[in-house]
């Protein structure tokens, strides 16, 4: 009962629907009881914990590789096929230049 009541007090408990299965060696699992009881946490609650780390470092580091290629062909295009100062920009230089006693 009091496991059940921590659990529906944790604003991110939810119902689990889904099913995920997977077979491991005799070592596997007993590595993966040794580590969740290393934890106090059940079988199921660490392997949840872990693979869901996993996932969200492996979709951060895919994300973060994309921007990273896509920024960087933009920098180069920029440098390569620059724009023609805007408006506004020409007029914070004068502005600037005034201010600087500049020509």
């Amino acid at each position: 009962m009091a496991q059940a009541q921590k659990q529906e007090d944790r604003p991110t408990a939810r119902r689990r629907a889904e099913r995920l299965e997977a077979r491991v060696t005799a070592e596997q699992k007993a590595l993966i009881e040794h580590a969740a009881a290393l934890e106090g946490r059940s079988i199921t609650d660490f392997v949840l914990a872990s693979v869901q780390d996993a996932a969200k470092r492996t979709i951060a580091e895919h994300e973060v590789v994309r921007l990273s290629v896509k920024d960087s062909q933009a920098f180069v295009d920029a440098l390569l096929n620059p724009r023609e100062p805007g408006r506004r920009m020409k007029e914070s230089v004068a502005a600037y230049k005034a201010l600087m006693g500049e020509g």
